[in-house]
């Protein structure tokens, strides 16, 4: 799974828009339902999706209440998949292979999200006095690095 992908650049979650926060707690209940499904086969010492979920909440640098809501959702997807495959079934690698798909889904509608990041990229510093600034920007000039 490519999971990680959506969040290889950082974008603050107070910054998201509603519809893409709740993408990103459906995400955080996936990993939780796909940590439980890989640890029912390849046991509890496994931490593969545990560690993707931290990286999430440490990429999406959220205030506490959001980190708390993708917490919740990782926690309520995990429960739920321990609970209805306590252990390796082939019923529970092919619920593997379906959370896969969701995650995949999920992560690829973050990935198409585009921002614009001022002063970085090709328009670099002449960004500032050229007619494609953005025009919405308060800022005078590019900030310095």
């Amino acid at each position: 799974l490519v999971l990680i992908a959506a969040f290889a650049a950082p974008a603050l979650a107070q910054e998201r828009e509603p519809a893409e926060r709740q993408t990103l707690i459906d995400l955080a209940y996936a990993l939780g339902e796909s940590h439980a499904l890989r640890q029912a086969c390849a046991g509890e010492g496994d931490q593969y999706w545990r560690d993707r979920m931290m990286q999430v909440t440490e990429t999406e640098a959220s205030d506490a209440a959001f980190n708390g809501r993708l917490t919740q959702a990782f926690n309520s997807g995990f429960a739920t998949r321990q609970t209805e495959f306590p252990s390796c079934t082939p019923a529970s690698k092919r619920a593997e292979l379906m959370v896969a798909r969701k995650g995949q889904s999920l992560s690829a509608q973050l990935s198409t999200i585009k921002r614009v990041v001022r002063g970085v990229g090709p328009e670099g510093e002449g960004a500032a006095n050229s007619d494609t600034r953005d025009p919405d920007s308060v800022a005078d000039e590019v900030a310095p690095r």
